[in-house]
C-alpha cells in the first residue's frame, strides 16, 4: 500500500465534524427564533403548535449529536482536540435541550407568557442562540478570529444580563403576584430560561479553549 493509501485512512472524511457543528449551530439558532416565536403567540392551542416544532428541532439536534459522537469512535485523527469535539457537542446540545424544556414548561404550566421578563429572557435567548451559531460556523477555517472573539464576548453580555433581568423578574413576581402556584409556576420558567443563557457561556467557553489552542 502506498503512503498516499494510507494517508487517506487517517485523514477525517470531508472534515466531518465542521459540517455536523454547522448544522448543530443553524438548529440552535433556528431553536432560539422559534422560542422567541412560542412567547409572542397568546393563543395557547396556536402556541402548542409551535413549540411541536420546537420538540422537532431538537430530535433533530440530538441526532446531529449522536452522529457526533459516532464519528468520534470512526475517526483516528479530528480537526481538534476529542475532548473538545466532545465538549462543545455535548454544550450545544444542552443549549436545546434548556431551550426546549422552556417551551414545554410555558404550555404544561399554562401560564401567559406576555410577561415583561419571560419576554426580555427569549430576547436574550435568541441573541445567545445566534452569537453561538456565528462562532461555530467560523470553526472551519478561523480565519476572522475577530468575528468569534466579537460573538464570545456577546455571548458573556447577555448571559450577566439574563442574570440581572432574572434577579429583577423575581423580585416583582414575589412584589406583585399574588397567587402562590404562579408565583412557583413563573419562578421555574425564569429559572429555565436562565439556564439557557448559562448553557451558551458553557459552549462559548469550549470554543475559546478551541481557538486559544489553534489559532
Amino acid at each position: 500500500m502506498g503512503l498516499k493509501s494510507i494517508m487517506k485512512i487517517f485523514m477525517p472524511k470531508d472534515k466531518v465534524f465542521y459540517t455536523l457543528f454547522e448544522e448543530v449551530a443553524d438548529n440552535v439558532s433556528k431553536m432560539g427564533k422559534t422560542l422567541k416565536e412560542v412567547v409572542k403567540e397568546p393563543d395557547f392551542d396556536k402556541r402548542a403548535s409551535i413549540i411541536a416544532k420546537v420538540e422537532d428541532l431538537e430530535h433533530m439536534n440530538d441526532e446531529l449529536t449522536h452522529r457526533i459522537f459516532t464519528e468520534l469512535g470512526r475517526n483516528f485523527i479530528t480537526p481538534f482536540d476529542r475532548e473538545d469535539i466532545h465538549y462543545l457537542a455535548s454544550a450545544l446540545d444542552d443549549i436545546c435541550d434548556y431551550t426546549f424544556a422552556t417551551a414545554k414548561k410555558i404550555n404544561f404550566y399554562k401560564i401567559n407568557p406576555n410577561d415583561p421578563g419571560i419576554q426580555k429572557m427569549a430576547d436574550l435567548i435568541e441573541q445567545g442562540c445566534n452569537q453561538i451559531s456565528t462562532a461555530v460556523k467560523e470553526l472551519r477555517n478561523m480565519s476572522n478570529m475577530r468575528n468569534i472573539t466579537d460573538a464570545l464576548v456577546k455571548v458573556n453580555s447577555i448571559e450577566n444580563q439574563a442574570d440581572d433581568i432574572f434577579d429583577l423578574s423575581i423580585d416583582r413576581l414575589f412584589e406583585t403576584e399574588p397567587d402562590a402556584k404562579e408565583v412557583i409556576k413563573k419562578r421555574e420558567i425564569y429559572q429555565v430560561m436562565e439556564v439557557v443563557t448559562d448553557k451558551c457561556e458553557d459552549a462559548a467557553n469550549v470554543i475559546e479553549s478551541i481557538i486559544i489552542k489553534y489559532a
